[in-house]
Order: C-alpha cells, then structure tokens, then sequence
C-alpha cells in the first residue's frame, strides 16, 4: 500500500528532493497542495519521488496544511476529484414531419333508390249493397258505396296502374247462370267507376261465378230464405286498385 503524505509546509515554500522529482499541474489560486517554484506551469505540484528496488515513481501528491478534499485534483486525489460532468447526448434527429394523408377518394355517387312498387289495394264489397238479389243493376245505395269505397280512394292514387274488377255469387242455382251473373255485376261496377272519372283504359272486369266461396262460410240451412241469408258473404265484388298511394301529410 502507498503511503500518502501531507506536508504542512506554508504556501510558495519549495521542497527539495532527488533529481528525479515528479510534477503535477495545479491551479496556485488553489493551494492545497505544495507548488513548485521552479516547475513548469503545466508540471508545478511536488510529488513523492523515485523509490525502490525498481526506481519505481510514486502518483503521490504533497498536500498543504489546509488541504480539504474540495481541492482535489485528478492528477493526485482521482478518486476525490470532481468528474467531469458527462457530455450531453446527442440530440436525437428531428423526426421528419409526417406525409400528408392522402385526400379521401371522392365518394362514388349512390346508384338512384328503385322506386317503391306499386302498392295494391283490395276492397270487397258485399253485393247486398250495391244490387238486389239476383240483380246486376246498381242500387243507389250501391252507387253511394261506390263513391265513398272506391271513386274517393282511386283519387288518392297516382301513377295508377289498374283497377281490376271480379264479381262472386254463391251457389245457388247452376255454373252458366252464375258466372254470366258475375261478369254483368262486375261490369256494372266498372261502367259507374268509369264515368266518375277512372280511366277505361285502366279498368278489367271479370266473373268468377260461384267457384271462389269465402272460406269458413258454411251454410246447410233447409229453409231457403235462411240458406240465402247464410251464403250473403259470398256473394261480393271486389275491386283491386294497383298503383303508388299519395301520402297526405
């Protein structure tokens, strides 16, 4: 272990020793340790000299009186010494601004909606309304039917596509004798809707006789006035009105 050796000599006093003296650098505003008065200014503290077997040269700086380790230098005290303070890092390189993002593609315009398809209305109408029994003529009860169920509502429709006209019977009496009865009560339906303004060119009749009853109607009366009573619901006209409806706001 190297002994370290503090002199107390006072500030500027000159130690002497052998030829082969070691010299240090030191600030002489600091004096905390013994300065050469002959060394070079880059070379003027007094160090321990030569000694040994090996002439080997001692790193030991002689101290003044009044060292204190705040007067450490790297040269002599290293592991007292002030480090220097690390150098900054590197500025790390301004990130490039990033690319625009590319413009959104125009949107492609939307393909028109399909107009809605025309809506198609089914009003039955029972015959005891607009005839008399085993008539094909309109009553004027039948035609005040007419006008509110159908005329009125055909005049909500635009774009008016056709208005079908089919008559029933029941089965009273043979097939002939009811399908003609069928198509005169359909045309005779027609006939009126045409004069109230519906055009003709638009209206289709037809007779069905008495080969569509309405289901669930079942008649086994004995008693035929009671029998033409029961069978009243198949005997009816229906009007079907194909187009697109006005939507009153």
């Amino acid at each position: 272990m190297k002994l370290r050796l503090i002199a107390t000599a006072v500030s500027g006093a000159v130690v002497a020793l052998s030829a082969g003296v070691v010299f240090a650098q030191a600030n002489p505003a600091n004096s905390g340790y013994v300065i050469s008065a002959t060394g070079a200014a880059d070379n003027n503290i007094v160090r321990s000299g030569k000694y040994g077997a090996t002439n080997n040269s001692d790193n030991l700086c002689w101290r003044t009186g009044f060292w204190t380790p705040a007067m450490a230098i790297p040269e002599c005290d290293p592991d007292l010494a002030k480090k220097p303070a690390p150098a900054p890092a590197p500025a790390a390189p301004a990130t490039p601004p990033s690319a625009p993002a590319p413009a959104a593609a125009p949107k492609a315009p939307e393909a028109p909606k399909a107009p809605p398809a025309p809506a198609v209305q089914k009003i039955t109408l029972a015959s005891k309304a607009l005839f008399d029994f085993d008539k094909a003529v309109l009553k004027p009860e039948g035609k005040a039917v007419l006008d509110r169920e159908i005329v009125g509502r055909i005049k909500e429709v635009q774009k008016l596509e056709l208005v079908l006209v089919t008559g029933h019977t029941d089965r009273l009496g043979s097939q002939q004798y009811n399908q003609k009865l069928s198509e005169r009560r359909a045309h005779a339906v027609a006939s009126y809707l045409e004069s109230h303004g519906v055009p003709k060119d638009k209206v289709e009749t037809l007779g069905m006789g008495k080969t569509q009853p309405v289901p669930g109607v079942v008649c086994e009366q004995k008693n035929r006035k009671q029998l033409i009573a029961c069978l009243q619901p198949n005997r009816r006209v229906e009007v079907e009105v194909k187009g697109e409806i006005v939507v009153r706001k």
